[in-house]
């Protein structure tokens, strides 16, 4: 499994960042693409067939969620409009489902699996988005790139030197001193990742502003991570999907960047601007 999470990593690091480099359209693809797979993942996971109407409703709905950054600044009246129609649709359909006993719980999980994943992966085409253009593509790669030294240190940690669990009823693998490694390499990750940035880059950090950042990367990363478990212990299975050899589903692999572009984009606007 090792084996294959580091070859996973090799071939997809690259694609990251050469998608966050050149932006429009490619870091949109990739994005798009994540929440697409991501909210597949989770239909399925709710226990949804692949020629359940429902499916196909979030699927199109995630679509128009995670591509909202492009359009509703020239058309704000456009996502309003989506989240309606999506809602209305979404209940009318429910009438000719099949069984009246699920109806609300399909409903429901649609409405969330979109929701969770399209629309908090839409901030990550936020942040891309910042002006000038160096400073959005570079707190894209800082943010990112801290999310997953946060991932791999707490991995690796846990594994050589985890005794205490972290949450034991809902990921009995997580341990406190994974968490706590996972937390420092985040800080780490970050204040180098700013030193190497300042140095090939015309957007400058201030120093001040990532100690802080690395911390929020840090514990929301994980967050994110005990909430995708706590989902799929609900739902009664191991992992999202096998998309990701090594590493499961899309939805393993990106729970924590879900709930970190959020946080970093409204730290940024909040906080730093």
């Amino acid at each position: 499994m090792l084996k294959h999470r580091v070859v996973t990593a090799a071939v997809g690091m690259p694609i990251v960042v050469l998608a966050i480099w050149f932006g429009i359209p490619w870091f949109t693809l990739l994005i798009a693409g994540a929440a697409l797979a991501g909210t597949h993942e989770f239909c399925r996971m709710a226990g949804f067939g692949r020629r359940e109407p429902l499916t196909y409703l979030a699927l199109l709905w995630a679509l128009a969620l995670v591509l909202s950054p492009h359009y509703h600044a020239a058309s704000p009246q456009t996502l309003p409009l989506l989240i309606t129609a999506a809602l209305l649709i979404s209940l009318v359909s429910i009438l000719a489902g099949p069984s009246r006993e699920t109806a609300f719980r399909n409903w429901a999980w649609v409405i969330a699996g979109a929701l969770y994943v399209a629309w908090l992966l839409s901030y990550w085409l936020n942040l891309r988005a910042l002006q000038p253009v160096e400073a959005g593509r570079s707190w894209v790669y800082l943010a990112m790139l801290t999310t997953f030294a946060n991932d791999t240190g707490a991995y690796f940690i846990g594994r050589a030197m985890g005794k205490r669990k972290l949450a034991p009823r809902i990921s009995p693998a997580k341990t406190v001193e994974g968490a706590i490694g996972g937390l420092a390499c985040a800080v780490l990750a970050a204040l180098l990742i700013a030193a190497v940035l300042n140095l090939v880059s015309p957007f400058t950090f201030k120093y001040w502003q990532i100690v802080p950042l690395g911390i929020l990367i840090g514990i929301f990363a994980q967050v994110g991570d005990l909430v995708e478990s706590l989902l799929k212990r609900n739902m009664g299975v191991k992992q999202s999907g096998d998309l990701l050899p090594g590493h499961g589903g899309v939805l393993d692999r990106f729970d924590s960047l879900i709930f970190v572009g959020p946080v970093v984009y409204y730290y940024l606007i909040w906080v730093v601007a």
